[in-house]
Order: structure tokens, then sequence, then C-alpha cells
């Protein structure tokens, strides 16, 4: 049998692409209800990795699923195209390293690159995507870019803008200064590492009070230029204590980090502090308003620091609320490149990090630290340049979130996250906690934020769409071919994109004046979270039954779309998710170019085939948990699934005479045999475990049972117990082969479709496993009293066999008598002569323990002899390729003894072992010595001839004979 799997799988893609499978798997179910599946966009300007193959692993296997289940089940392909990750790539491939030299460059050709480049690698990923069987509608996919995307999301906008829900604001948020923009708090979320800093102890002259401090904590040193308060918490007591020639305040419970000698000379109450003036520690920046001044600080906890903490509105959120609250004016000293504006002289045009140690250096020179200390802690970077993110206050647009964020919580509460933990843990966690979002982006290639603003009176609108924007069109209308054209009187924009739609002015409603565009595009977030309804899905195919991505998405797509869902006043856009857990390597290291520990999916679909890798993905562990990703695990997934599933398969065939082809006479009847029962009853237990499964999108417990089936009761026991009675067993393992192709079909499914065609009967022909309905469980047929008796038939088997290891009897050597336990199995025959030949003893008695009788007495021993004759023989037949139909002779030498074996039971070696005719051929040379009768070993040159008299000489290797 051919056991090159990626070759079959590629026989098998023709086969599909040929008969149009795929589609014929939509057509037909044209009539039936919709389950409802939206694909997550991906970004073609990087190359798919082997964690793609697992995402898309498992969004194949619920849609192949529900299909056979009877289901319309639509697969429409998406691209996400545009946004910071597009721009970065494009900004590496032009060489540029600021939006300056963007903006030199011109915004028009910038986004023309952005435009080509997102389809660098489109090819790849839909050869990927087909190979691995994933069937995705790729001829008609929603793009990102495209104007009626855009203008779809433009929508959504207007109905969130009606409700109230978007306002600019001042605020500090998130911020790239390699970017140069700001991001939205899931972004944050996306790009945390954890990293070792040095902490340091400041000391805050008191005013007026010699040689006392307050004394913070920060891991920001470089937000001191702009410190203008320290916080306490009121209810916190606080102590002034004196070490050396110091007066030291901090929080009574924090005394641990002075590590020094010191007493204590007053305890404090935190809001007996309050309005008390310090020295400020840097005089670069004038405050506009009153500054360096004790404030109140609810947030001020004693996990860490000292009690007190230093304030710069312009860097922290809690610092700008407090700073609102008490009017403290806000000092900025980095400019939007985060680095040191001028005017801080020492570190002038430092980014703003590479300046913590300098800063250092020169309070410990002005005796102003008090002592360092490394932090760990996780720190923000930008989830794509991967440079450290700035809190920095700035304006942006955003989306008041807090409104809703009771009807997100109530919307999560009706999704079925797998893993399960997740609803209330990260992402429940996370909704509790949501933050206003920050949809603004100071950047070139994506959706433009359609508000204007009118020049004059300052009024702002927001525009819905295309048609609504040139009903507002004012006097001036720009008419290049990229903008506006004028065919008659009608107006359109032909590209939705900046520089185009910057130019675009209104007519205010309000004053008549000249309203302009903000420049801004939305977070690229926002395009991939409006895909139900910028996609064309909305409202017939809303929401979704099924979404599935990796685990990050929890706080990205995932929170986008019930995010913009919720907005605009609707249900959660999907019902069940299934969020998959990071691939990594052996070691648990994340997979990266610069370690060289990247997977190719290509290597490992070539070598081993996609149906292996996705078995090692569903199986290997839970989804939602990270797969520690090697090779071998994957050879192991083929040895230990595939291969003996296809083995099963092979089994069938090769013993099913040639005349059976194209298969007649297999049809399933009630059966009769206890083991054909046996099976029968486990096949239908294992069509109700596997739908159960998968109905709960529990893809690994599915999986499993599948494997446990096909290897510890298909193969290992029925079909080794069956091998005797192939003829009657044949109809019943028909059945189960087939039953099984179906089962297996959404999660193996290329061999699934191999054995299934190949199982066609002339009267049932069925093009592919994927048309076929997914098998319905007989429970008539499901007999558990059956399942428990021959468990402990297999449990007495496996105790008797180990017996015989111990006794180093293999099992060819017959013995005489079993005794066993199990008194339940007593008036089973049946079973009993399975335990028997199994273990290959002539009686079975009943005891108190379980004993094997291991005396051999000669005729036992003769008996074993002739077993092993039969199994040299049946090697060499295995050996020269021959099948079970095939008959031959074959010439032998042996030692006399052996010799009269063969000669006395010469019978039943022709009829077992197939042969025409066995005759002693003295000419073949074989060694004298190991002929001798006082060895128990058989060693023979045999020659074999086929019908096409060709010769072949095997040598056999030494067997225990007896």
């Amino acid at each position: 049998m051919v056991l090159n799997f990626p070759k079959i799988e590629e026989k098998i893609l023709k086969f599909w692409q040929k008969n149009d499978t795929f589609a014929k798997s939509i057509k037909q179910r044209a009539k039936s209800p919709s389950f409802v599946f939206y694909e997550g966009p991906p970004t073609a300007n990087g190359r798919p990795g082997i964690h793609h193959v697992l995402a898309r692993s498992f969004k194949d296997i619920i849609c192949r699923y529900k299909t056979m289940q009877g289901f319309k089940v639509e697969r429409k392909a998406g691209w996400d195209t545009q946004g910071l990750p597009v721009e970065l790539e494009v900004e590496k491939k032009l060489g540029f390293k600021s939006k300056q030299e963007i903006e030199e460059y011109g915004i028009d050709k910038f986004n023309k690159v952005c435009k080509s480049s997102v389809w660098e690698y489109k090819k790849e990923w839909e050869k990927l995507t087909e190979r691995i069987g994933f069937w995705l509608d790729m001829k008609n996919p929603y793009i990102t870019y495209e104007n009626d995307y855009m203008e779809s999301v433009w929508r959504i906008i207007k109905q969130i803008w009606d409700k109230g829900l978007i306002y600019k604001g001042h605020k500090v948020v998130p911020y790239c200064a390699r970017c140069e923009t700001n991001l939205s708090s899931h972004e944050v979320a996306l790009g945390y590492k954890n990293i070792e800093e040095t902490s340091i102890y400041v000391k805050f002259p008191v005013k007026n009070e010699k040689n006392t401090y307050f004394l913070a904590w920060t891991t920001t040193p470089w937000t001191l230029p702009a410190n203008v308060a320290v916080a306490v918490n009121p209810s916190l007591t606080y102590a002034k204590i004196k070490t050396g020639n110091e007066v030291l305040i901090l929080a009574k419970e924090r005394l641990s980090v002075i590590g020094k000698e010191h007493e204590v000379l007053e305890e404090i109450k935190g809001r007996d502090l309050l309005g008390m003036e310090y020295e400020p520690l840097f005089n670069f920046l004038k405050p506009d308003k009153k500054a360096y001044f004790v404030v109140s600080g609810d947030f001020v906890s004693l996990e860490e620091g000292t009690g007190l903490v230093h304030i710069a509105p312009a860097f922290g959120v809690d610092d700008m609320e407090v700073g609102k609250k008490n009017n403290l004016p806000v000092l900025m000293p980095v400019d939007l490149h985060g680095k040191f504006k001028p005017i801080i002289k020492p570190w002038s045009g430092m980014f703003v990090k590479d300046a913590d140690q300098m800063i250092i250096n020169d309070l410990k020179n002005r005796s102003l630290l008090f002592k360092t200390e490394p932090h760990g802690h996780d720190y923000p970077f930008c989830w794509r340049c991967q440079r450290p993110l700035l809190y920095y206050a700035k304006e942006g647009w955003f989306i008041d979130m807090q409104s809703v964020k009771q009807a997100l919580i109530k919307n999560n509460q009706k999704i079925n996250w797998i893993p399960n933990h997740l609803k209330n843990g990260r992402f429940g966690e996370w909704l509790q906690d949501v933050k206003d979002w920050a949809m603004s982006r100071e950047r070139y290639w994506g959706t433009p934020l359609p508000i204007w603003q009118c020049q004059k009176c300052k009024e702002v609108v927001c525009i819905g769409s295309v048609k609504e924007l040139a009903g507002k069109l004012g006097d001036e209308v720009v008419t290049s071919s990229s903008t506006f054209v004028r065919p008659g009187r009608t107006r359109f924009l032909k590209d939705l994109h900046r520089p185009y739609i910057d130019k675009v002015i209104l007519k205010c409603d309000k004053c008549g004046g000249k309203m302009m565009r903000t420049q801004e595009i939305l977070d690229v977030w926002f395009d991939s979270g409006s895909m139900p309804f910028a996609s064309g899905a909305a409202p017939k195919l809303f929401p979704a039954d099924y979404i599935c991505e990796a685990i990050d998405q929890t706080r990205g797509w995932f929170y986008t779309l019930l995010a913009i869902s919720t907005l605009i006043g609707l249900e959660s856009p999907f019902k069940n998710v299934i969020s998959v857990g990071h691939v990594l390597d052996e070691k648990g290291e994340k997979m990266s170019k610069s370690k060289g520990n990247i997977v190719s999916p290509w290597d490992m679909v070539a070598k081993y085939g996609a149906d292996s890798v996705r078995w090692y993905f569903y199986t290997v562990n839970q989804p939602g948990e990270p797969k520690l990703f090697a090779e071998k695990d994957l050879a192991d997934a083929l040895r230990r699934f595939i291969m003996i599933l296809w083995n099963c398969y092979a089994f069938f065939v090769t013993y099913v005479p040639k005349k059976e082809f194209p298969i007649s006479n297999f049809q399933f009847s009630k059966p009769k045999n206890i083991l054909d029962k046996w099976i029968i009853s486990k096949l239908n237990g294992l069509i109700e475990q596997v739908t159960e499964g998968l109905d709960k999108y529990n893809v690994t417990a599915a999986a499993r049972a599948i494997e446990k089936f096909t290897v510890e009761e298909l193969s290992l026991w029925y079909i080794r117990r069956s091998r005797k009675r192939f003829a009657e067993a044949s109809g019943t393992l028909f059945f189960v082969l087939q039953t099984i192709s179906k089962l297996a079909a959404p999660f193996i499914p290329f061999l699934s479709e191999e054995i299934f065609t190949k199982l066609q009967t002339t009267n049932y022909k069925l093009r592919s496993v994927h048309l076929a309905d997914w098998p319905e469980a007989d429970k008539k047929l499901i007999n558990k009293e059956l399942e428990e008796k021959m468990e402990e038939a297999r449990k007495t088997v496996a105790l008797a066999l180990a017996e015989r290891a111990k006794a180093r009897i293999k099992v060819r050597q017959p013995l005489k008598k079993l005794q066993i336990t199990n008194y339940k199995l007593q008036k089973e025959k049946e079973l009993l002569d399975l335990i028997k030949d199994e273990v290959n003893v002539k009686e079975i008695v009943f005891g108190k323990s379980l004993k094997l009788d291991t005396k051999i007495t000669p005729k036992l021993k003769e008996e074993g002899s002739l077993r092993e004759i039969i199994r040299n023989i049946q090697d060499a037949r295995k050996k020269a390729n021959l099948k079970p139909q095939d008959k031959v002779k074959m010439s032998y030498a042996a030692a006399p003894d052996l010799d009269k074996i063969i000669i006395k039971h010469k019978k039943t070696i022709l009829a077992e072992a197939k042969l025409k005719g066995l005759v002693l051929d003295k000419k073949i040379a074989v060694d004298k010595q190991k002929l001798s009768t006082e060895l128990t070993f058989m060693e023979a040159k045999v020659k074999m001839r086929t019908k096409s008299s060709s010769p072949l000489k095997i040598k056999k290797i030494n067997q225990n004979a007896g």
C-alpha cells in the first residue's frame, strides 16, 4: 500500500478542484438553515507561519462538521489591508524612519506603495490555506481598503456619533514615538513585555524645613522634569523618620525600604500632609499655575514604593486626573518624537528612555537620590514596531466606552468561550476595566476619520456616506482623477483615502464657512471589528455562530467585534469562540527569525502531510493552551493515529478478493458474532461522543475519542481478533471504516476522503465524504453490558500476557491452562474463547487468583514450533510483497526434527500459509551447526517462486520455535 501521505493529499486536492467539491458542499445545502462563520482577516504583507495553520485548522473543522450536519456554511475570506502594520513594512522598504520623510515623499505615493505591498504574500497565503484543507471562499473576499468597505465603516461611525458617544479630548494616552501616533488600550494589551529597569527613590526637599524630604519612588526617571506635585493617600499613616542627618517622610508600612538604622520621630495621617510644599527637582519649565505641593490620591497604595507618588500630569492617566482635580499645571518637556525639547538643555534631543541614567546621575550629584534598585515589571511596547510606549498628554478622538460598559458585560455573558475561563477571566476582567477607545491615529494608510470642522464657527459634523458627503460639498470642488470627477452634475469620490479626502471642503450648514476634515485616520482595529457590517454579512448573516483566532485576539478582534456591535445597539456578534494558544518552540520560547526557531509550515506539510499537522494541533492539548511545537511530535501523530487508521483500511483492502471491486456486496447487516456486536456498539457510542464533543466545540475530546477507538478498539482488538474470520467480519469492518471516514472527515479531510472514496459501493456512489451526511448513532445497537464484559475480558488478557512475559514464553507457544478470577465471565463462552485464543491456552478455569500454567509438554512444544514455522513463512511472503491471494511454492532446509514437524503438519501449513507446495531442498546451503536438533531456532534460506517464476531468496532471522 502507498504510504506517501503528502502525495495522497496532493491527489485529493486535484480531486476536489476537478469536482468543485467545496462549492458543491454549500450548493447542496442551499435551502438549509445557515451556520454563520466569520473569518478574521489576516494581513498578507507577511508570510503565514505554523501558528496560522493552528487557527485555520480549528476554523475548518467546525465548518466541515456543520456542513455534514446539514447546514449551509458560507466561508468568506477577508484581508486586513490597512493601518500601522502595513505602513511600517513600507517604511522599511523605503528606508524611512519618520513621518516627516513620508510627507516629503508624498502621502499619495506612500499610500500607493502601501496598497500594493499588502498583496506581497497573498498567493502564499492562498496556497497554504488550500494545502492544509481549509475551505474558504478566496475568490470573493472582503478587503478593508476598498471604498465600499470604508464607506460602511463611516456609516458605523455616524451611528455612534449620533448617539453622542464620540468626543475629542485632551488625555494621557499610550503613545508610540517611533510611529508618532497614540494607541488604544486594546492595542497596548497586545505588546506588554516583562523587563527589568532601575527604579529610584527620590528626595523632594520640603519647603522651609532643613534636611527634610518627601521620599517618593518611580520607575520612570525621565518623567521627573514634568513633576508638579506629590500624592499621598489621605487614609494612610505616614512617618517622619531620622536617618543620619536627614529626615524622610514616607508611609509607616513601607519603612522596610529604608534599609538603614533610623528613628521614628512622628506619625502623621496622610490628610495632614496635604498642601505641604516642596522645592522642585528641576527648573527647566515654569508652571503657569500653583505647583509643587502635596495632593490627595486614592490610587496610592502600599504594594510597592513609599506611599508617596510623584505626579506628572503630562505622562500619567492617574496623574492627569489628579491634576484636573487640583488645578495643576501640565508641563510638557518631551516632543512628539519622544525626545526632550531644547529647553531641557542637559538632555536635549535625547529619547527619554535613553536619558534615564543621566537623570539618575544628576539627582545623585545633587544629593536628591536616596537609592536605586532593579525592578522587574510588565512594560507596554508598540505591538508593531516594538519600541517602548510613552504615556503622553495629547488631543485625540475617543469613543465613550464607559456608557456601554454594562451592555458589553451583558453581551459577553451570552458567548460560549473555549476555553471557558476567558469569559469572566481575561476577557471579562478586561470589560470590567474597559477604557474609552482612543480611535484616532495621526497616520496615513487607513480609513479616514469622517469628521469635518468649520474653520469659522468650529461646528463639527460626522459624515456617514459618500452621498451625504456630496450633499455637503462647498463651491470648491477638487477635480483630479483620484478624487472628485463630475460627469454632468453628479459628484462622487473615487478614492476615500488620504490625501484625496483631505482636499474635500464642505460647506458649514450653520454659518456657511469652510469645513475641513480632521486629518486623523481610524484605529485599524475598527476596520476589522466592523467586519460583520462592512463585509456584507449583516444583517442576514448576523450574528456569527462561530469564530476562532489566537489568544491575543481577546483584546484585539474579539473585543472590537463586541465593542462595535454593542455601540450600535446590537447583541454579541458571535455566539461561540475558540481562542487558541500560541505556538512556541520546544523550549517554550516565541518563534522568531532572529532566534532561528521559526518552523516552516510548508516543510512540515511536505514531510508529514496536512492531516498529521492538523491532528497534532487537535490532540496535543486543549486549544487554549500554548503548543510547544516539536517536529518529533508530528512524526508521533502520523505514527500514532494516521498510520494506524490507514493500516486498518489497508487490512480490509488486502483481504478483500479483487473480484469484489468495485465493492458490491458489503452491506452492513445486524451483527451476530460477539466481536461484531461489540465493535458496532462501540462505534455508535463513538458517534455520540464525537457529536457531543463537536456540538460543545470540544474538539480535543472528540479527536481523542476517535483515536482511542481506532487504535485500542478497532486495530488492537477487533481486527486482531477477526483475522481468521475475515469473510464473516468483512461486512462489519467495511461499515466501521466507512463510518470512521465520515467522523474523521472534519479533522483529517484528506485521508478520510481517500478511504471513503475507495470504499464506494456499486449502489452507493457519493463523490466525496465531505458531501456526505454526518452519521447518526443507533441507540438500539449500543450494548453497555456487552462493552463492560468485553472490557473485563481484555483486562484478563492483559494480565495473562503479563504473566507470559514474566515467564519469557512467547504468545505463539500454546499453554495448557489459565486460571482467572472473574466469575462474571463463567457463562460467556464467546468471551472465554476470545481469551483462550488471545492468550493461546487450551483451557480456562476459575479460581481465587490469576495463574498461568507454564509447563510445556512435548505436544505443546510441537504445536509452538508449527506456529513458528507458519510465522516464518508469512514473514517471507511479506518480504516478497505477496498478497494473501497469491499462491506460491516454497522450498526449504531444516533440521530433521523440524522437518518431521513440517511433514506431519504439511496440510495445515499449506492452508494457513497459502502455499501451492512445500518441498525440502537439500541443495540450499545452510550452516549445519545451526540446524542442530539441540537448538530451538529455525533458520533457513527459502527460495520462493511466484506465478512469474521469478526466484527470490530470503535469509530468515533467528526465531525461537519452542
